[in-house]
């Protein structure tokens, strides 16, 4: 499949690395998240082809470091039957989750109540490989299982808008999952064009670093941005996982989101 809408940044901007920009590694996340958090964010343009407005911006700190980063605030979104307003919350949530399950998997990510479109979360820009997604990763085996660990991840958020673009490989055969607007919603919402492990068992590794969540234990950055049912059906769908250990296939009328890409 071709034609998929990845983040690579404008002409005019991809030479704005710097400091805190380029490969990413898993530890360096204290530094990214300082940058993110605390530096002047200033607006270099839209993603044209988001459903929401989301913005590129660079952000800069005292020290000279700084870092592309995608802007998505409040005021750009399309209002929703489903999901109330502040989508951003939910992709700050599926940072903070992901980070304290172990799994280095969402880039960083922060909220912002300063952006230049007002409050908004800020995540740090993956240079991702240009065409590659989802769809060609699957076929390469070096990839699969941190593909598994984004099935498991999508399964455990309740992701109704997993597409195949929105998986990404960095420059240092890193994959990251980005787009975590639409989860954690109480109702059955999953949409994802993962399901090709069905059938298959959970590693048991991905199914230990549930225990906690399953037991009801939730990190901070997570409960003081959802509702408390949502964080309910949260550690319902941990404890699911844990039991049934195997990786489901669709059932509903509509398991695809659409595009795939």
């Amino acid at each position: 499949m071709s034609g998929a809408k990845h983040r690579h940044a404008p002409t005019e901007v991809r030479g704005l690395r710097g400091a805190g920009g380029g490969a990413r590694t898993a530890g360096d996340d204290a530094g990214t998240l300082a940058l993110l958090s605390e530096g002047k964010i200033e607006l270099k343009g839209r993603i044209a082809w988001s459903s929401n407005a989301t913005f590129l911006v660079e952000v800069r700190a005292g020290g000279g470091d700084r870092s592309l980063a995608i802007y998505k605030p409040t005021k750009g979104e399309r209002p929703l039957w489903d999901f109330p307003r502040g989508l951003w919350k939910r992709e700050v949530a599926a940072y903070e989750l992901a980070r304290w399950l172990g799994w280095d998997l969402v880039p960083p990510t922060v909220g912002r109540a300063d952006g230049p479109f007002g409050p908004g979360s800020l995540q740090y820009w993956v240079d991702a490989v240009e065409d590659e997604h989802y769809f060609t990763l699957l076929d390469k085996p070096q990839h699969l299982r941190a593909l598994r660990r984004v099935a498991v991840f999508d399964l455990v958020v309740n992701n109704a808008d997993r597409k195949g673009g929105h998986c990404l490989l960095g420059p240092d055969g890193h994959i990251w999952a980005i787009d975590h607007g639409l989860c954690f919603h109480t109702d059955t919402k999953l949409r994802t064009v993962i399901w090709d492990f069905a059938g298959e068992q959970i590693e048991d590794n991905l199914l230990d670093a549930l225990e906690p969540l399953a037991e009801g234990q939730v990190p901070d950055g997570v409960s003081r941005l959802l509702e408390a049912g949502e964080l309910g059906a949260l550690a319902g769908r941990a404890r699911t996982l844990r039991r049934r250990r195997k990786y489901p296939a669709p059932t509903s009328q509509w398991p695809y989101p659409w595009p795939l890409l």
